[in-house]
């Protein structure tokens, strides 16, 4: 508890320390989730509105706390409305399996048993499809699935379930092949779909100059936990996308140790 002298001010306790810092945090989090989209605006009108409806509370101005306090509430259906996109995005995020279906215990055993049984991933045919496809200017785009399951991306296209390698991966993604158009979805040394649809992220804070392609692999990263490898049609650049972050120009060893690092 601190002094409460100054200006008659009340006295603040620990509690609404804690609970300055759960509502920081939680702006925090939702910053993050609308930042670099449309609902940037809004999101900041929000925060604006509901200071000036708390400071109008504190001043004891109650014809203005009511006006402010009714466009409030309507404020909060229309962020739901606006914020849908990233309300589902969050939604999605805490319904994986390693946070709902498995205790802390139990996804202990889950990790050794699949670190004592785990086949070696062949990288290098994803390697070697991306250095040709990159050389030849072949446009790719191809989907490492890893916790989340991908059944509505693989509905989008055709299933393959093929053992994956760099001749059918290059294959896949020839001009006229009638699957080239889309993405490929990959788990391991599988090959489960191609021509699959994704979603295209909504972000405007993103070179204007990146296309569809890349577009979609920022996409599908910020709804599900997956990473993405663009080979540009134009220039031929491999980069790769995790967590609606993309990281352009990387070089094969690069790609390698983002397909180990993020267990792909």
């Amino acid at each position: 508890m601190f002094p409460n002298a100054i200006l008659g001010l009340p006295q603040i306790h620990l509690i609404d320390i804690i609970d300055i810092v759960l509502v920081a945090l939680l702006v925090y989090y939702i910053y993050r989730m609308v930042k670099g989209t449309n609902a940037m605006l809004f999101f900041w009108a929000l925060i604006i509105l509901l200071v000036a409806w708390r400071a109008t509370d504190l001043l004891g101005m109650r014809l203005l706390g009511a006006i402010l306090s009714s466009i409030a509430s309507v404020g909060i259906i229309a962020l739901i409305v606006i914020f849908q996109p990233e309300i589902r995005r969050f939604l999605l995020f805490l319904g994986t399996k390693t946070q709902l279906d498995q205790s802390w215990l139990q996804r202990l055993k889950f990790w050794r048993h699949n670190m004592q049984n785990k086949p070696s991933v062949n990288y290098e045919a994803y390697i070697n499809a991306c250095m040709h496809m990159s050389q030849s200017k072949t446009g790719a785009l191809i989907v490492f699935k890893r916790e989340n399951e991908v059944e509505e991306l693989i509905d989008t296209g055709e299933r393959i379930g093929a053992v994956a390698s760099s001749a059918l991966i290059e294959a896949l993604f020839f001009k006229n092949s009638p699957l080239h158009d889309g993405a490929v979805i990959a788990h391991g040394n599988q090959i489960l779909a191609a021509r699959c649809i994704l979603p295209v992220t909504s972000r405007i804070d993103i070179d204007p100059n990146l296309g569809l392609r890349h577009r979609s692999a920022i996409g599908v990263t910020e709804q599900l936990d997956v990473l993405s490898v663009i080979v540009s049609e134009e220039t031929g650049a491999i980069s790769y996308a995790l967590g609606g972050e993309i990281h352009h120009g990387i070089s094969p060893v690069e790609l390698r140790q983002a397909l180990e690092r993020y267990n792909c």
